[in-house]
């Protein structure tokens, strides 16, 4: 019984509704073939930009905030790793260590980040208060380095709470 009071009901309730005419789709016009973002010039000069060593030191050197990214890593994503958007899965602190230790100790961070599949780090390489003239070199080295790691997306100076601009947080490619 309750199912025909539920018809009558419907009914009831759509009694005013009126059916909608039948329109015909409007025909989409075809999509244009698609086309190679890039040419094989353009690509090799890529190539040949990333082999190259770095810039000179004194470009480097001029400004205080560390920020990279890969050409498919939009600007969202890098503004939202240095507004600390992502949870910092590992960090490592690079001070008090010379240039070759913390080459060594940076490339394991990254090797055992990787295979753990973290995907956002945090390095502290300081501020280089204790260089003298010669600047901060660990921050330095530490952009060459990064910069060249395949399993680097991006990476930017940390917010101030998390060492600023002695520190980064680094994206990876998660496996």
């Amino acid at each position: 019984m309750s199912s025909d009071n539920d018809g009558d009901l419907f009914r009831a309730a759509m009694r005013d509704v009126k059916r909608l005419s039948e329109r015909p789709s409007a025909a989409s016009a075809p999509k244009p073939p698609a086309q190679a973002r890039f040419k094989r010039a353009d690509e090799k000069e890529v190539l040949r930009e990333s082999l190259l060593p770095p810039a000179d030191e004194a470009v480097i050197a001029t400004g205080e905030e560390l920020s990279f990214r890969r050409p498919h890593i939009t600007d969202d994503v890098l503004l939202k790793l240095r507004r600390g958007h992502y949870v910092v899965d590992a960090e490592v602190d690079l001070h008090g260590l010379n240039a070759a230790q913390a080459r060594i100790v940076l490339r394991d961070f990254i090797a055992e980040a990787t295979a753990r599949s973290y995907s956002c780090l945090r390095i502290v390489h300081g501020k280089g208060k204790r260089s003298g003239n010669r600047g901060p070199v660990l921050k330095h080295l530490v952009n060459h380095w990064l910069q060249r790691m395949d399993a680097v997306l991006a990476f930017g100076s940390a917010r101030a709470v998390d060492g600023g601009s002695g520190a980064a947080y680094v994206l990876l490619k998660v496996r």
